[in-house]
């Protein structure tokens, strides 16, 4: 069974332009998310796996598909990391 991803936690959001600025009240932490990953970050409302992010990115974007499997790998651990993401 492969993995899934989603969201660990509820943050306050806001788009300013095609960023996201959201704030985790629980920690007092705030995050900046460039359009890519808020678009992830929107992607992960609901769970989904690797290849199924990997595939709507594509439809979003003309990505290189290489690159964008190992960024789309490290930012998700970085996600993890912060306790944005769960992995199940």
């Amino acid at each position: 069974m492969k993995s899934t991803y989603a969201r660990n936690v509820d943050l306050w959001e806001a788009e300013i332009g095609d960023e996201l600025v959201a704030l985790d009240p629980e920690a007092g932490a705030c995050f900046g998310f460039n359009s890519v990953a808020s678009d992830i970050w929107r992607i992960l409302g609901q769970a989904q796996t690797l290849d199924e992010i990997e595939a709507a990115l594509f439809d979003l974007y003309d990505l290189d598909p290489m690159q964008t499997r190992s960024d789309l790998v490290e930012l998700l651990a970085e996600l993890i990391r912060l306790g944005l993401v769960k992995e199940s």
